[in-house]
């Protein structure tokens, strides 16, 4: 989807985290660009019905690549200020743990979960999957995206009833992520289903 960017378009992603109901911004962040959210004071915080949003002031600003998070828990930066970690709690609603991916600090780069499964970088070993699907509570897989892309992030992105994957992504990679996501179980909205056809209307 396109639309309002943090910032810079190319970052969009990259410096923020939300989940069902909230969401994180970098601070430098254009008041403009809070403008096209719901009305608030750009360089506090702001809540609708339905989300609430908050700026932070953080030396690792791109939020995107330090948290990965579901509705439940965040892995974050393990070099994370202690207030940031508190706000991301705050706002986000979860249970937060510093950790690495991989012995990879960028964990929102190396992984990618929602609800009900996930995906982290190929080289995790065996206790590490453990240890991360223990603190999840959800079942991982360790895989590529994009042909073998270990970036897994900058190649995909999910939630708990359908994921989008870059163009170059193999058939055996969709197959992993559609098994480990369970979204061959996913029930798609009518909205979905339009979506697909207009998708697949447009590449004809």
């Amino acid at each position: 989807m396109r639309g309002p960017y943090s910032h810079r378009q190319d970052e969009c992603g990259r410096d923020g985290a939300s989940g069902a109901h909230d969401c994180r911004e970098q601070e430098r962040s254009a008041h403009a660009e809070f403008d096209h959210r719901p009305r608030a004071d750009a360089r506090a915080q702001f809540s609708s019905g339905r989300c609430h949003c908050a700026a932070y002031d953080e030396r690792l600003s791109a939020l995107g690549n330090c948290i990965a998070c579901n509705d439940y828990v965040a892995l974050i930066h393990p070099d994370l200020d202690r207030e940031t970690e508190e706000i991301i709690a705050d706002v986000l609603g979860v249970e937060v743990f510093r950790q690495t991916v991989a012995g990879n600090v960028l964990v929102g780069s190396y992984c990618n979960f929602s609800n009900q499964g996930g995906l982290v970088h190929p080289h995790t070993s065996i206790e590490d999957l453990d240890e991360l699907s223990s603190l999840l509570q959800v079942p991982l897989v360790a895989g590529t995206v994009n042909r073998g892309s270990e970036v897994i992030s900058a190649g995909m992105a999910g939630n708990d009833w359908i994921a989008f994957c870059g163009l170059d992504t193999t058939a055996t990679e969709l197959q992993v992520i559609e098994s480990v996501f369970k979204l061959r179980d996913a029930q798609p909205t009518q909205i979905v289903n339009e979506m697909r056809h207009s998708l697949i209307d447009s590449m004809m």
